[in-house]
């Protein structure tokens, strides 16, 4: 059995005391769902350690959004893999559409946070996805594949154990345009497929999360496919009561 995994990425939302609260409602009303759905929360850097001791006694997890590419030195403004680690984190987000899209984040860059990501014990949750103009030409498989083969190909059998992939359908995100269930489920099989082919029946193992606008009202429909392990959810987790409702998607 995979892992059911509900991740929510906080981005640059919430000040120390408003993430603290929000911890605490999640894990409040983190018994509500079966024990079998993993939940994960990745605030900002600013407020990881408290948020990190609001989870304290919870089976609720910690993620960052991001880490660097290196492991310490001169490098003004950067957080080390290291550091969120000794934070509490288990998780942290890479290669997140908005990382590629506004901070020019390559294969070779992410080459190296994954290496420091595994170096730190932590688990990637790595993303993939193509955006409108990608869709629309047809060269989403294609796209997917290529950021596949370009990065998760690189580990070892071991480490790909310990990852979680995220699958982003960028067109789908504050366009007004809807993927269907269906459409998450053919390219969640088809990015198994890519990972069968170089880690063989370990493709089976490793959790698919589907990351387009999961709220409450369709999360038991997209969960319910086959390759669909859960989400990593962006605007719905900044409320626990919409978290906790899709983690529920399971349950349905």
């Amino acid at each position: 059995m995979r892992k059911k995994i509900v991740a929510g990425n906080w981005k640059m939302n919430t000040l120390p005391a408003e993430g603290v609260a929000l911890a605490q409602e999640v894990v409040a009303k983190r018994g509500e769902v079966c024990e079998c759905v993993n939940f994960i929360v990745c605030p900002p850097f600013t407020h990881l350690a408290q948020v990190a001791e609001a989870l304290k006694g919870s089976t609720v997890e910690l993620g960052a959004q991001n880490c660097a590419a290196e492991a310490k030195g001169a490098y003004t403004g950067e957080v080390a893999a290291s550091m969120i680690a000794a934070l509490g984190c288990k998780y942290v987000i890479l290669g997140h559409s908005e990382r590629r899209q506004y901070y020019g984040e390559t294969s070779e860059t992410l080459n190296k946070k994954m290496e420091q990501a595994y170096a730190n014990g932590l688990t990637p949750i790595y993303c993939v996805g193509e955006n409108l103009e990608e869709r629309e030409a047809g060269n989403h498989f294609a796209v997917c594949k290529a950021q596949i083969e370009e990065v998760v190909f690189n580990l070892t059998e071991e480490q790909f154990k310990n990852l979680v992939i995220a699958y982003e359908p960028v067109w789908a995100i504050g366009t007004g345009k809807t993927a269907t269930a269906e459409q998450a489920q053919e390219i969640h099989a088809y990015i198994r497929e890519v990972l069968a082919s170089k880690f063989g029946a370990a493709a089976q193992e490793c959790p698919i999360l589907y990351g387009g606008s999961c709220k409450p009202s369709n999360a038991a429909e997209i969960f319910a496919k086959e390759d669909v392990d859960g989400g990593l959810i962006g605007g719905a987790a900044l409320k626990a009561e919409d978290f906790i409702a899709i983690g529920k998607g399971f349950m349905a």
